[in-house]
Order: structure tokens, then C-alpha cells, then sequence
């Protein structure tokens, strides 16, 4: 079966591709001088729920990968304007919160989640966040397709859902004390797509996110065996 839309001409100026494409009826369809690539044109997701994002640069990135309409916090102090708007999106369409993977993002994402309760959250792998001169890390680095993995796993916060995981078992997988426990709750953030936190906090996550022991214990067994490799 012929694509929908066959591809006509491209021209680079300054750096960016503009794209024409042909539909079936004959009319010629810009879109636009952003620099997507001509199959990420095509296949646009679009985002029902509002994202809440961290500044300006973070929507157009977040524009590059998909059809969304965006909330920009504007820094860490989050006005109550900010938070009235975020609670109308949540109660109208939805909210996924979506924050740079560094300490500041992290208190973000925490005072949203108190506040307006019941947002869904998508988190970033700290190495997918980072700027390509290595000075910064955030939303604004990432690729679209890092940016499309991310918003494609989602969670949902689950207050009533009962803990699988103790903080026991937490100290035993090596994952709070010792020289490794950071950067090994660092990978298994990113094979469970829950993100970074410190201890305690991330064995909050694996409540209210829902995880079961089976998915824990099959991601700790994964990054085991990276470690295992690297050694």
C-alpha cells in the first residue's frame, strides 16, 4: 500500500530542513522549519495530557518529539497561579510531569505531586538528559526519541497500593549503603523508568508506581549483570 504522503523536496538553510510532502488530494502541505526529520513528521505522537515542564527550552524540546501542549514551571519557586493551572489541566485532560533528572527537577516533581495529586509521572535516564558539552543536564538535551521512550512509560501514582519491596530488602540488594548504591539505584531508575532518587525516596517510588517484586527483581538481576560484565 502507497504511504499517505510521498515525499517531494527538502533544503537545508541554516542548519535546518524544511520538508514538503504531497497528499493524495494534491495539496502541498509545509510543515514548518523545525528540525524534524522527515519520518518523525510523519508520525507525530500526540499527547493527550498536559506536560508540565521546567522553562521554555524543555517545551521546544518536548515540540520536537511530539504534539503536546506544555506547562513551564519557571524554576523551583512554583507560584500558586502555576499550581491552579496544573490542577485544572489534571482534573480537564491530565498531567505527566516530566522534569529534568537532576536534585532540583526531583523537588519539583515533589511539590507538583503533593499538591495536585494523581498526575502521572515520565522520567529521563540522567545520561539521556545531558548536554552534549557536558555543562547541564535536562529535558532540554534530550533527543526525540529518548523524549518518546519517556512519555511512551508512563506511571501513575498509586497511594493504596501495598509495599512488595522493603527497605530491608533494599539494604540488601546493595542499593542504599556502600560505594555502588548510588549509581546501582541510578541504573535500575533507568531499566524500571522511575528515574533517580536517594534511598528512601526510591523505595517510595516502588510503591506508588506500582512495581511488583517480579519486575524488581528481574531489572536488579539485569543490572547485576552489567556490573558483572564491567568488572
Amino acid at each position: 500500500m502507497q504511504n499517505q504522503f510521498s515525499f517531494l523536496n527538502e533544503h537545508t538553510a541554516d542548519s535546518r530542513v524544511t520538508a514538503v510532502f504531497r497528499r493524495p488530494s494534491r495539496r502541498l502541505v509545509r510543515c514548518g522549519d523545525e528540525p524534524y526529520s522527515v519520518v518523525s513528521a510523519m508520525i507525530m505522537m500526540k499527547v493527550k495530557e498536559v506536560i508540565v515542564v521546567e522553562g521554555k527550552d524543555d517545551t521546544a524540546a518536548i515540540r520536537r518529539a511530539v504534539d503536546a501542549d506544555t506547562i513551564e514551571t519557571n524554576g523551583a519557586a512554583i507560584g500558586a497561579d502555576v499550581i491552579e493551572r496544573i490542577r485544572l489541566a489534571k482534573e480537564r485532560r491530565g498531567v505527566i510531569i516530566f522534569t529534568d533528572p537532576d536534585f532540583p527537577g526531583e523537588k519539583i516533581r515533589r511539590t507538583i505531586a503533593e499538591q495536585v495529586p494523581g498526575c502521572k509521572h515520565a522520567f529521563l535516564p540522567r545520561e539521556a538528559a545531558k548536554a552534549k558539552n557536558g555543562k547541564g543536564i535536562g529535558v532540554e538535551h534530550a533527543s526525540p526519541d529518548d523524549i518518546r521512550r519517556a512519555l511512551a512509560n508512563v506511571y501513575e501514582e498509586a497511594a493504596d497500593w501495598k509495599e512488595e519491596i522493603t527497605f530491608t530488602e533494599l539494604v540488601e540488594a546493595g542499593l542504599v549503603g556502600g560505594n555502588m548504591a548510588r549509581r546501582r539505584r541510578q541504573r535500575l531508575g533507568e531499566e524500571l523508568k522511575i528515574g533517580y532518587a536517594n534511598g528512601r525516596q526510591f523505595h517510595k517510588r516502588l510503591r506508588v508506581f506500582r512495581i511488583s517484586r517480579a519486575a524488581f527483581y528481574d531489572a536488579l538481576a539485569q543490572v547485576i549483570q552489567e556490573e558483572a560484565g564491567d568488572a
